[in-house]
């Protein structure tokens, strides 16, 4: 029997966390730890001790400020955490920001009710639950910052083609291009792309892209 996923709920609303729980109970797969916030200030967030979780669920009803402040903390306590923030709705600036900050996993409230089961799995292993417009923008935001010439570390166990087509990945070309570019079949490319998915754990070439940028990011 696979052990249970640990997922840490925090709210400063009673109600929020009852309704998570209820949730998240119809499912054997969690071992849920419900802490409410007894303040919303940046200061006292910053200064939590969390419970220790694979996966935490953060109710976004503070302050942007106060919220950032939460997440850092979480994520300097415990550097292999995931986390997953609710809201009453995503925007394409506040959802940047969080993902800089290292969310991986972005609902409303209403989303959470029919997502948040089959989210969890998916962030804990490093796969994101964004949408997909708004990760494909903020894709494109990092790559036109970084004047499209993003490059990944080497990952030991790949190949030099998928190294290739992983750099042409991170120039946002499409699979047409990258053949055109490596003198390959786009089949090839695309049998390449798929590889590289699978290695990386993702599902999407839009997640590909988000996680090695984040892993550049971590190494700089």
């Amino acid at each position: 029997m696979s052990p249970k996923l640990t997922v840490c709920l925090l709210s400063p609303h009673p109600l929020v966390l009852s309704e998570f729980e209820r949730l998240l109970g119809k499912a054997s797969q969690f071992k849920v730890i419900a802490k409410q916030l007894e303040s919303t200030l940046a200061p006292d967030l910053r200064n939590l001790e969390p419970p220790k979780a694979q996966v935490y669920v953060i109710d976004a009803h503070a302050a942007r400020q106060a919220t950032g402040a939460l997440l850092t903390n979480i994520l300097e306590r415990y550097a292999d955490a995931r986390l997953i923030v609710v809201g009453d709705s995503v925007n394409e600036a506040n959802a940047y920001s969080l993902l800089r900050l290292g969310v991986k996993g972005i609902l409303t409230y209403a989303e959470a009710r029919d997502q948040l089961s089959r989210a969890l799995p998916l962030v804990s292993n490093g796969g994101f639950w964004v949408p997909r417009s708004v990760l494909s923008g903020f894709v494109d935001s990092i790559l036109t910052s970084q004047g499209r010439r993003l490059k990944t570390d080497t990952v030991t166990n790949l190949s030099r083609r998928e190294q290739e087509v992983l750099d042409s990945l991170l120039e946002n070309l499409s699979n047409k291009e990258i053949a055109s570019k490596l003198n390959i079949a786009e089949r090839t490319v695309k049998f390449h792309v798929s590889n590289l998915l699978s290695k990386f754990g993702v599902r999407r070439r839009a997640d590909l892209i988000l996680l090695t940028f984040q892993r550049r990011m971590a190494q700089a």
